[in-house]
């Protein structure tokens, strides 16, 4: 492989992954039914809009998901897989492994959004406890329906909160899961980024 395929690999996988988190984001937000006027909501609204509201009008929402967007996250990443697969020289698999491919790649993106939700609130829970940034709101809106069944399970010790050391073994339990299924779906080495 050359440097330009190199590159070209390397700006579409940045690429994607960029709006593959804006879409996913979307999703979750829509999911936890956060602050839609946000200014960071409404920059999701607009970013993922042009591609998401002709998927709207064919695919309707199911028990208050957008499935529109999560088949749109699945779709792109299963055209991006492909992308990456012909600029590598290696030929296309069959469409059900391509597809359980880019399902796997969207399970682990959403889970890396958690990761780094998560510590990305721990950390300003240090440096800015009680802040009133949009972005700091969003994120607890995020993580708070993971965090609260958690909270139960392991109550506050001296005003500590230990259950975000629940939620990064459950998701260090999960990324260990998708890279034991990648592994025995045969995920080609060039695709294994983010599992």
């Amino acid at each position: 492989m050359n440097a330009l395929n190199d590159i070209l690999v390397y700006m579409i996988q940045t690429l994607l992954s960029l709006y593959l988190v804006a879409m996913l984001l979307r999703f979750l937000l829509q999911l936890v039914r956060a602050d839609f006027y946000n200014p960071i909501s409404q920059f999701l609204v607009k970013v993922t809009n042009p591609l998401l509201l002709p998927m709207r009008k064919v695919i309707p929402g199911f028990g208050g998901l957008d499935t529109a967007s999560l088949l749109l996250t699945v779709l792109l990443q299963l055209l991006g897989i492909a992308a990456i697969l012909l600029l590598n020289g290696v030929g296309i698999p069959a469409v059900p492994l391509l597809l359980i491919w880019s399902v796997l790649g969207v399970i682990s993106l959403l889970v890396n959004i958690y990761f780094f939700a998560l510590l990305a609130m721990i950390i300003l829970s240090w440096v800015a406890p009680g802040g009133n940034n949009p972005a700091i709101y969003l994120l607890h809106q995020i993580t708070e329906p993971v965090m609260a069944p958690l909270r139960k399970l392991l109550p506050p010790m001296g005003g500590l909160d230990f259950s975000p050391i629940l939620v990064f073994i459950l998701i260090n339990v999960i990324q260990i899961a998708l890279r034991h299924l990648a592994d025995g779906v045969g995920l080609h080495p060039a695709l294994v980024l983010g599992l």
